[in-house]
């Protein structure tokens, strides 16, 4: 695999779904602590090196109502969706970070996601969240259809079922993506 660079003034860090209803939920391989610390470590660099940074998040009291998106809330669920949307703290999210308000499962249906970033003249995104098959995956299929690459963080992304994880990341990422370690990433920078 040939060593990953990254151009900092064409490379942007884009965070999905580290919020409130999400991050709570029992997440695999990696832990959404875990997820959370490295995305925030990622955020950090990037910032440090004048890169953009966006926080993506589905506003869960206006998700578009597809039969398919039951999984996303039940009447069970501990807190209101307009709580349940908001990011974790822990997180990270600066002051000039950019905040995505999404509807749906990609970040760039329907958001500006795409306009803001070419606005910027990036050309690759750095991907990380939760959760790999939903979220990250439609987010990554949607980008690489607007022309964009893709440099997908393995370590900073989980779901709930580990099969699910490893399909995306053995299967699907490899034909979208490089697949990438935080480590490695913090390297390209």
């Amino acid at each position: 695999m040939p060593p990953l660079q990254l151009d900092p003034a064409k490379t942007a860090l884009v965070i999905i779904d580290l919020q409130n209803g999400i991050v709570g939920r029992p997440v695999v391989p990696h832990t959404a602590a875990e997820i959370v610390g490295r995305s925030a470590r990622l955020a950090q660099a990037f910032r440090e090196k004048g890169s953009p940074v966006v926080y993506v998040r589905v506003d869960l009291a206006d998700l578009l109502h597809l039969p398919a998106d039951e999984c996303f809330r039940s009447p069970s669920d501990p807190l209101p969706p307009v709580t349940a949307s908001e990011l974790v703290p822990e997180a990270g999210f600066q002051p000039g970070d950019i905040l995505i308000t999404k509807r749906h499962w990609g970040a760039f249906a329907d958001t500006g996601l795409e306009q803001t970033l070419k606005q910027r003249g990036i050309d690759t995104v750095v991907l990380t969240g939760i959760s790999s098959n939903i979220g990250v995956e439609s987010t990554a299929r949607q980008g690489t259809g607007l022309g964009l690459a893709f440099v997908i963080v393995e370590d900073a992304c989980g779901t709930t079922d580990e099969e699910s994880h490893r399909h995306v990341f053995e299967k699907t990422f490899p034909r979208l993506a490089r697949v990438r370690k935080t480590e490695e990433v913090l390297a390209a920078l």
